[in-house]
């Protein structure tokens, strides 16, 4: 494993683009602190968002979570450039001349899709800890440790996601191409679910459906959490609203998720396998 992650972080090094796009993704995710300085103060309307709670124990898990999987294109785009490059640039085949085996192959690229998922969600659980030590008003052991299983989530969603960019590198060979079939893909899932919602006037039905698909699957790991905020709740109450949701991510979720990402890696495979390089 770690021969084979070297290989994939040894041309990530000697590759300015995909560096640049590291490094603005972890600046964003960085950014997320400037919310905490963000006041508005327009005459009557006087607040500061840190005093909302969104960074208060355990309600930060949620929140970071969800705020930084939007961040997810630039690693993606490195991944999918990256698988692409080794088309172009002629480095797959040379590398299965030099012995590396083109299951080997896949697996240094899903080596490298962990990685940085895994080195996602560790910078987004100390950014989140510092955060919360410093505006939070719960500082206990058990409120901070609660409600961890969003970076669980966060993980599992990067990691699909990643993994269906893969896939599209490896089945179109170019990295632009790739990038776009995917926002092509989302799109196609994002009307048709509201064009089915609006046949049924009601999303339960659809849900029931769309939970399968990779792009809702992938969303229903961590909802938005805006909801939750009491602000949010009393501003409801006064509308005659309910924002009672159920934000807790279940087994099931994580199975459909964690399903497509084997997919995707296996159909990788199956199609570098019978692929005439």
């Amino acid at each position: 494993m770690l021969r084979l992650l070297n290989i994939e972080f040894q041309k990530i090094k000697h590759n300015r683009a995909s560096k640049v796009l590291i490094a603005i993704y972890f600046l964003l995710l960085i950014s997320i602190a400037l919310i905490a300085s963000i006041k508005f103060d327009i005459g009557p309307i006087k607040f500061h968002l840190a005093e909302l709670g969104i960074f208060n124990f355990p309600y930060i898990w949620h929140f970071n979570t969800f705020v930084a999987a939007f961040f997810k294109i630039f690693l993606l785009m490195v991944i999918v450039s990256m698988t692409a490059n080794e088309y172009s640039n002629k480095t797959l085949k040379q590398n299965l001349i030099d012995g590396l085996s083109k299951k080997e192959f896949i697996l240094s690229k899903f080596y490298m899709v962990l990685s940085f998922a895994a080195i996602s969600t560790i910078f987004v659980f100390l950014v989140s800890i510092i955060l919360g030590l410093i505006y939070s008003s719960f500082t206990e052991p058990a409120i901070i440790f609660t409600d961890l299983e969003f970076l669980l989530a966060f993980f599992i969603k990067l990691m699909c996601f990643f993994s269906f960019g893969l896939f599209l590198g490896v089945l179109i060979k170019r990295s632009a191409f790739a990038i776009a079939a995917m926002a092509v893909l989302f799109l196609i899932e994002f009307i048709s679910y509201f064009m089915i919602s609006g046949y049924y006037k009601g999303f339960d039905e659809t849900n029931s459906i769309y939970q399968f698909l990779p792009f809702k699957s992938m969303w229903n790991l961590i909802d938005e959490p805006g909801s939750r905020l009491s602000a949010a709740k009393e501003l409801a109450a006064q509308l005659g609203e309910d924002l009672t949701y159920d934000y807790y991510v279940y087994w099931y979720e994580i199975a459909i998720v964690l399903g497509w990402t084997a997919l995707f890696i296996f159909l990788s495979y199956r199609l570098l396998k019978k692929r005439d390089l």
